[in-house]
């Protein structure tokens, strides 16, 4: 019934057609719903059968454990410390929390979940409202197709914003990630930038109140308990003066567990370095994200961290931050498989994805530890060797180059 309808308001859309100018908008919505019509035909075609639309498929279905974390551990934090004697914020999504009849009970995974959909949902709702409709604004001015690859930009974005963001920085956030850093570089494929973190580094920089601090990671006002309790991420207190977390919470302590699991304030989808891990799994055996990439970061974030480690500060307690801490706290395992990863920011030759990677790796320690007053370095280091990708390239590209000309006499 479905197929007979679209097919029905084709005439409509194509060449010719009253709503000719739309036809990007029916297609979008045709192409979501149904495998294309068009096939190649004769011998001088490639057939594949990983398209735009499978790879953005297959990053979205690696995405789940990270989208079912973030549900879940906004509602516990939430919960918990509502049951420790936090008051709930006064907004509408306590009371539409409250209108469920499902209580604060942190040990309820039901509520967990509920609570946490009440303020993830919307985020993500926002994100491809304003996201969406300025896709289809872009490619009916241009007479393009739209393409799936906002797909992923849309569930990559509010995975990495705090529950208790405004829903107008959300909207003004993924405008600018969407626009300044995909589509004025002519859209898919073609931008320099990753437009996700390119709309959350506009949001850390332009309102850094709503974004960072004690207050936005837990959807709970903490100022009413009585022992001042602090909602604070594990970066921003291992990055406070005198502070001796990573020597009283050593390798395999509860803290170490409940980092990997993501049960700790921070980013709703940032968290869960083992949701991160399942993801990567998903990729890596897909090829759709690279190993290379991941293992770079790995090996650089763990060279780095040694270092420091051996050099040491009497002033700068992130100096004493193992490697294994770094792999668990912040968006290092989220941005390390779905940031990094991006086929179209990141570095396309084999080695240079390594090179690529570990860059990443090392850029993020410097960012942490050097620099205290911004413990989380993630963002930034991922955008920052986004610009020198074709830089790294390029070497490579002339080396395969100058090798096959050597090898035939040329």
């Amino acid at each position: 019934m479905m197929r007979k309808f679209l097919d029905k308001m084709a005439p409509h859309f194509e060449k010719g057609g009253a709503l000719e100018s739309l036809y990007p908008f029916y297609e979008a919505n045709d192409t979501l719903l149904y495998t294309p019509g068009e096939v190649t035909k004769g011998q001088v075609h490639v057939r594949d059968a990983v398209d735009l639309k499978r790879m953005m498929i297959t990053v979205v279905v690696a995405l789940i454990p990270c989208v079912v974390m973030a549900l879940y551990n906004t509602g516990f934090q939430a919960n918990y410390w509502i049951g420790q004697g936090a008051a709930p914020l006064h907004n509408w999504q306590e009371a539409v929390y409250a209108s469920l009849g499902l209580g604060y009970d942190s040990s309820s995974h039901l509520a967990n979940l509920m609570h946490g959909a009440v303020y993830f949902l919307p985020i993500f709702a926002m994100t491809f409202i304003i996201g969406g409709h300025i896709e289809v604004a872009v490619a009916i001015m241009r007479k393009h197709e739209i393409n799936e690859g906002f797909l992923v930009t849309g569930f990559l974005f509010p995975l990495t914003l705090p529950p208790t963001i405004p829903l107008w920085q959300v909207a003004m956030g993924i405008a600018f990630g969407v626009i300044i850093g995909k589509e004025v570089f002519g859209g898919t494929g073609m931008n320099v930038l990753n437009p996700a973190l390119t709309a959350r580094a506009f949001l850390f920089f332009a309102y850094p109140a709503q974004i960072s601090g004690d207050k936005p990671w837990i959807a709970a006002d903490l100022s009413t308990m009585p022992d001042g309790s602090s909602g604070a991420t594990v970066l921003a207190q291992a990055a406070a003066p005198g502070s001796n977390v990573f020597a009283e919470h050593g390798f395999g302590s509860d803290l170490w567990w409940d980092s990997f699991y993501g049960m700790i304030p921070g980013s709703m989808g940032e968290t869960s370095a083992l949701a991160c891990l399942v993801g990567a799994a998903v990729l890596i055996f897909s090829q759709v994200g690279s190993w290379r990439t991941m293992l770079g970061v790995v090996l650089g974030t763990t060279g780095v961290a040694m270092l420091l480690n051996a050099i040491g500060s009497s002033t700068n307690s992130m100096f004493a931050m193992p490697f294994y801490w770094h792999f668990v706290v912040g968006g290092w395992a989220f941005g390390m498989v779905f940031m990094a990863t991006d086929p179209v920011s990141s570095a396309f030759t084999e080695w240079g994805k390594f090179i690529y990677g570990f860059f990443i790796g090392v850029m993020v320690v410097l960012v942490r530890v050097v620099n205290p007053a911004y413990p989380e370095g993630m963002m930034l280091a991922i955008l920052f060797m986004n610009m020198f990708a074709p830089f790294i390239d390029h070497f490579f590209v002339q080396a395969n180059i100058k090798r096959r000309l050597e090898r035939h006499g040329a």
